[in-house]
């Protein structure tokens, strides 16, 4: 709490997968305040801190949804009692009803507002939803450029249907919650495990050729790992194929060695 009182500038927003132009605020701000809601994220949570050396303060939206913009300033007054910069992009809103946007807020902050016009990456507007919208699209290389970073998700191992490591390759099952989840298919990968970084090649979607279950699992390349417990991380590097339905578990086989092959030509 000390340290709090002594932060004179913080950048304000969701902040939603730290990319690019979250950057240009990031980098004039002692401190982060992230506007937390629930679900559909490129990056959940406290989960964001872990790509900026800033400190991160989290303001829930359901908390301040009701507050007034004259409210909500005074709150980061009262919170950051030496505040004397704001930092906020041009299309920044914020008190009951979004209220109040980045010229209302030079006008009841009485300090320095600092406003960060639009970032482009080649002739692209750099959003979150966006970067959302090439992930749902498979485009995970155009999704990487805008975030500055290769897209990650975490999940929970899990046990899968047991078929992988019988008939076709042993595969690591994850239980992912509340990450922004690409286009059905096969991706080339790297794949965190005990904080050891591994290449692979990951499968998300419903299993059309055996169950029809929803699954995201991934198979480590040239390795055998063992039995995995806890959480592990899938950063995707680059989209191979959609998901199809083949006609036999040799067919399948066959492809599987297909995208094994891609994968490791596109991390070697």
């Amino acid at each position: 709490m000390a340290y709090i009182n002594t932060i004179k500038s913080i950048a304000i927003g969701s902040f939603d997968g730290i990319h690019i132009a979250h950057r240009t605020l990031i980098d004039k701000a002692d401190a982060l305040v992230i506007i937390e809601r629930n679900g559909g994220y490129l990056t959940p949570g406290y989960k964001r801190s872990q790509f900026t050396d800033k400190v991160c303060c989290f303001y829930h939206f359901d908390v301040i949804k009701s507050l007034s913009p004259e409210d909500f300033v005074h709150k980061l007054t009262v919170d950051f009692p030496s505040l004397e910069t704001i930092v906020v992009g041009y299309d920044f809103h914020f008190g009951k009803h979004k209220a109040g946007n980045a010229r209302l807020l030079e006008q009841l902050f009485d300090k320095n507002v600092e406003i960060v016009d639009e970032v482009s990456m080649e002739g692209i507007p750099v959003h979150s939803r966006t970067i959302k919208t090439y992930l749902r699209e498979g485009k995970i290389g155009m999704a990487n450029k805008l975030l500055g970073r290769t897209h990650t998700i975490e999940g929970e191992v899990i046990t899968g249907q047991g078929l992988g490591k019988k008939e076709l390759v042993p595969t690591i099952n994850l239980n992912v919650k509340e990450y922004q989840l690409p286009l059905e298919g096969v991706y080339a990968t790297r794949t965190q495990i005990d904080g050891q970084w591994f290449n692979s090649v990951s499968f998300l979607g419903h299993r059309v050729t055996t169950d029809d279950s929803f699954a995201v699992e991934t198979h480590i390349l040239d390795k055998e790992i063992g039995t995995v417990r806890g959480k592990i991380v899938l950063a995707f590097v680059d989209f191979i194929r959609p998901n199809q339905k083949f006609d036999s578990l040799e067919a399948l086989r066959a492809q599987i060695q297909n995208d094994i092959n891609h994968a490791k030509e596109i991390l070697a």
